[in-house]
């Protein structure tokens, strides 16, 4: 169960890198639309869509991918650690 885990949580720190990588594309002008980009975007799009559902854009600055990373990062961490204490 331990290896499952520990399977689980580097799954989500790389996957909160693919989000951080989107963000920061952004940045450059078309990057998003290289080949690169659309598949960053093809992996991020499906989990930040419910935060931006939730959480309006506050002018030009949407602050939904990092509600999204902070979830990513500690939320469900947290819930992971929870389930398998109950296992380990």
């Amino acid at each position: 169960m331990y290896m499952l885990y520990q399977i689980i949580m580097q799954a989500i720190e790389i996957y909160s890198y693919v989000l951080i990588i989107y963000i920061l594309m952004s940045w450059f002008p078309g990057a998003r639309e290289s080949s690169f980009g659309s598949i960053i975007s093809r992996l991020s799009e499906p989990f930040l869509e419910p935060f931006r559902k939730i959480i309006p854009p506050l002018g030009m600055i949407d602050i939904s991918p990092i509600v999204a990373i902070f979830v990513l990062r500690y939320l469900i961490p947290s819930g992971i650690t929870v389930l398998f204490g109950w296992f380990i």
